[in-house]
């Protein structure tokens, strides 16, 4: 109840996610007998909510959310930078999960930055997602690991921008209209890492959640929500201000801001200080 209540009031314009985030973890929590961890993959373009999504995830689950120690966040370009090192990384990795999971069986993997991450190494972590009921003694099926990355957010926007031109609402959007496309793009995409990858050639990412593009009446509610977080009075001129900064694509139409609501924080800054 409470991951729905924070995705429907903080979560704007999109509502595939909202929907296939809820079903997927209220139904692997209330699944006493899954058969392999629960795999997310987040698409989209950046300020779009993935990592929000994460984060409201990990407080669902916990109370401390992304503090608690059960949870652990890699990010691609901090922790796995050098390309002629994928060898350790891949061993650190294994080690990472199987020592966190033997602790407690509910750890939570984020992965953020999948589109820099070197091709391959994610694969290192295929025997963990896969269906084994034991390896080495250990569990690996109450575990949750979440995918972050902008690799396919040209084929999401693309299919939005085929409902608008054809007169179609967003929430039209079916999940069916992308997920396919977007997991063959994925893996298609040389600078992905899930480029050619095990966890998708078998199946084992379990849902591919695509992030649509933020339209200006979605920028002007993030606006809202955080002027309101701050304590501040919502003023109406300001909130159209801060989206109207905002650059939006594409150049002819202008239906998306570019950056989604990324830099609000900051722009607001300017005119409360």
């Amino acid at each position: 109840a409470a991951l729905q209540e924070s995705l429907d009031s903080r979560l704007f314009g999109q509502h595939l996610v909202s929907r296939v985030i809820v079903r997927a973890v209220r139904g692997f929590l209330n699944n006493s007998h899954a058969k392999k961890p629960l795999a997310l993959s987040l698409h989209g373009w950046t300020g779009t909510g993935k990592n929000f999504v994460s984060k409201i995830i990990a407080e669902s689950i916990y109370k401390r959310g992304l503090k608690s120690k059960y949870v652990h966040q890699f990010v691609a370009t901090l922790h796995f930078p050098h390309a002629h090192s994928i060898s350790l990384y891949k061993d650190q990795l294994q080690s990472w999960i199987r020592g966190n999971v033997s602790i407690c069986p509910r750890s939570i993997f984020i992965f953020d930055e999948m589109d820099k991450m070197h091709a391959g190494l994610i694969d290192s972590i295929k025997p963990f997602l896969d269906y084994y009921e034991l390896l080495d003694g250990v569990s690996y099926r109450q575990a949750i690991f979440i995918f972050l990355s902008n690799a396919g957010a040209e084929k999401i926007t693309e299919v939005a921008l085929d409902f608008w031109r054809n007169g179609r609402t967003r929430e039209d959007i079916q999940l069916t209209d992308i997920q396919n496309a977007l997991s063959v793009s994925v893996f298609n995409n040389k600078n992905s890492g899930f480029w050619h990858s095990t966890l998708i050639d078998r199946n084992l990412i379990d849902y591919f959640v695509p992030f649509l593009p933020l339209e200006y009446k979605h920028v002007k509610m993030c606006v809202r929500v955080e002027v309101e977080s701050r304590g501040y009075t919502v003023d109406e001129d300001i909130l159209a201000r801060v989206a109207d900064e905002m650059t939006y694509f594409p150049r002819e139409e202008r239906i998306y801001s570019d950056k989604g609501c990324k830099t609000v924080d900051a722009k607001l800054d300017y005119y409360y200080d």
